[in-house]
């Protein structure tokens, strides 16, 4: 889901774009300001209506969604078990998700003072100045997005040689 969360924050950077470039097309756009809650609080609210129709066809589908911690047992037939309960079926699907690795302090310094690419669909507030380190294409899009919606953003990238 944190792609749609993406797509979302990029089309409203899109749309800072294409307001930037009216007055080239002759329109006049005085006192035009972006409100950073008014595309969390609706890009939130598509994201949830977009759980439910997901599980809700889940269950039509009778699908059964089971969420924690999963482990292949040494069972003769493949069987998992999810938070002390076992699992078995022809065929087990794990969609393991992913989390980022934050590096301690005493590695990166001032690495706690960051956050993951998740923490920024929790921003309550569009920061002022940004930096992202990386340059996956994630980092790159967080930086775009920011950047044209009005946060002065620098992208760190590492490199083995100066450029």
């Amino acid at each position: 889901i944190c792609g749609l969360c993406g797509q979302v924050m990029w089309n409203a950077a899109v749309h800072a774009e294409f307001i930037h470039d009216h007055a080239d097309y002759g329109f006049e756009t005085p006192g035009i300001k972006f409100n950073w809650r008014t595309i969390k609080d609706k890009r939130d609210a598509y994201v949830r209506r977009l759980n439910e129709i997901y599980e809700n066809n889940l269950k039509k589908a009778h699908i059964d969604i089971i969420q924690g911690y999963g482990k292949f047992t040494a069972d003769p037939e493949p069987t998992i078990e999810v938070n002390g309960k076992k699992y078995t079926a022809p065929h087990i699907l794990i969609a393991t998700g992913g989390r980022p690795a934050i590096p301690p302090d005493s590695e990166i310094p001032g690495a706690s003072l960051g956050m993951t690419s998740d923490g920024f669909f929790d921003l309550e507030d569009l920061p002022r100045r940004s930096v992202i380190v990386g340059a996956g294409y994630i980092a790159v899009e967080i930086a775009g997005i920011l950047n044209t919606l009005g946060s002065k953003s620098s992208l760190l990238i590492r490199q083995d040689k100066v450029v």
